[in-house]
């Protein structure tokens, strides 16, 4: 519809079917019509990108970058980013795409699974050279060119941290449905591997994320036809395991033990020596001596340290606590009509205006549709992009004459205001007990059960839920 509207745009599209990885399946098209794309959607989907046509080259090589981002909590939002990565390169010289060399992958996919097999493929012992390089080595080179590294990191701070923005309320979810009411659950966290393309005026660009990133520090080599033998990699050992091992140090369960050990040693002893004090103190020694030989920690944190910057992109993030608060049965991920109900009672949106008969056509509308389009049958009821596309409704007929955005900002303030006060309300009349079977402040028994809810904090799902990432199809915009 777009290249119709505009006979003058003539990208080139990437295709990657669902379900793939390290490169299979992938290829390029320049014509929407393709045949290919026609007949194999139907049987397999796949994403189909705008092709990025002026990326940087170093040696003439089109190249990527793989960092990794530790996701350590999800309330509060914890994200560390790896301060090196690794660069993997293509093994044919870069040509913009034609109709000629459209289907040479070694030219235009920079996976690392494809490019091995290429007879181009240099191994190489040194971090700065070869087809698999480590990001610093890159980023000394550029800047020996007058480059701003700064920036560059900056920029890759940002985008790093909007995507894992976009992601957090469908995580929200998914975690509320597996870790069970008043438990604290596991301490979790997630290791991403973020792909990201440097453009020829150094913007970086995200093409992917993976939930599950390849750890493996070394490589097949073979030594004659049909004999393999694994070799170390030294550009996958410098940055992997220094991932690996930081992130363990991290998440560390014993460590804020260990921390507050510290703390009471540092008080003044009394004047008679507590024999679990030497003992506390010889416990706090040998942990310290294990921590003294391991290099400084490689993962920086960039959220919350940076949180002021990117805080009012998180409204989606508080549409979704709104949403887990009023789902009720606690292992569902989806809202029934009672639940849609009660949110809308508790948070005051009826009005003359707005029947609540007009509310249950709202939830049926919004609901089949959604239900029509998402792959998971498994739940009936309003899902979460569901809930956000009424609540765009709810805020666009509430605030009319602000725009989208503080129309959003200002009917979750007000949300968030009376759900508050009813909190509060509940909280006073709790202490006063209850009488005949009912909520001592009135309101339906279910209604109590709904709003009572708390929307707490938790930490990540654990790696089993993982795979879940892949599952937001539906961008919220």
């Amino acid at each position: 519809m777009v290249k119709d509207g505009d006979p003058s745009w003539k990208p080139t599209f990437i295709v990657k079917p669902d379900g793939g990885c390290q490169g299979d399946g992938i290829y390029l098209i320049k014509d929407p019509n393709d045949i290919r794309l026609a007949g194999t959607l139907q049987s397999r989907p796949a994403v189909v990108q705008e092709y990025i046509c002026k990326p940087l080259l170093i040696d003439k090589l089109k190249f990527d970058i793989r960092l990794y981002v530790l996701l350590k909590s999800l309330d509060p939002l914890e994200i560390y980013i790896a301060k090196d990565g690794l660069s993997r390169f293509c093994t044919e010289p870069y040509q913009e795409p034609s109709p000629k060399n459209l289907h040479h992958i070694f030219m235009h996919l920079t996976n690392y699974s494809l490019n091995i097999h290429s007879g181009n493929f240099v191994h190489s012992d040194s971090t700065s050279t070869g087809s698999k390089r480590t990001f610093s080595s890159i980023l000394c080179r550029l800047s020996s060119k007058g480059v701003d590294i700064k920036k560059v990191w900056s920029d890759i701070i940002s985008l790093v941290i909007k995507t894992v923005i976009a992601l957090t309320p469908e995580l929200k979810v998914f975690y509320q449905s597996d870790i069970p009411a008043g438990r604290p659950g596991p301490t979790c966290f997630q290791i991403l591997g973020f792909d990201i393309l440097l453009m020829k005026n150094l913007k970086p660009v995200l093409l992917e994320v993976n939930a599950n990133p390849s750890m493996r520090i070394e490589h097949e080599q073979e030594l004659s036809p049909g004999v393999f033998e694994n070799v170390p990699s030294l550009v996958d050992e410098e940055v992997k395991v220094a991932v690996i091992r930081d992130t363990l140090r991290l998440m560390d369960p014993l460590k804020k033990k260990r921390e507050k050990q510290s703390q009471q040693l540092e008080k003044p002893l009394a004047t008679k020596e507590d024999p679990s004090d030497s003992e506390l103190a010889s416990a706090a020694d040998v942990n310290t001596n294990a921590e003294a030989h391991l290099p400084s920690i490689c993962l920086k944190q960039v959220f919350p340290k940076y949180a002021k910057q990117f805080n009012y992109l998180r409204l989606v993030d508080r549409m979704a606590n709104l949403f887990i608060r009023f789902l009720g049965i606690k292992g569902t991920m989806k809202l029934g009509p009672t639940g849609f109900r009660t949110f809308i009672r508790n948070c005051k949106l009826s009005s003359s205006s707005l029947s609540m008969a007009a509310v249950d056509i709202l939830y049926i509308d919004i609901t089949r549709r959604w239900n029509s389009m998402t792959l998971d049958q498994r739940d009936s009821g309003m899902c979460l992009q569901a809930f956000v596309e009424a609540f765009f409704y709810l805020a666009q007929k509430k605030f009319k004459m602000l725009p989208l955005h503080e129309q959003v900002a200002s009917l979750i303030d007000l949300c968030e205001y009376h759900l508050s006060l009813l909190d509060e309300k509940r909280l006073v009349c709790g202490h006063g007990g209850t009488s005949g079977g009912r909520p001592a402040c009135g309101g339906t028994p279910q209604e109590a059960a709904l709003s009572a809810q708390p929307a707490e904090g938790n930490p990540l799902p654990c790696v089993d839920s993982a795979h879940k990432l892949s599952h937001s199809r539906h961008a919220l915009s």
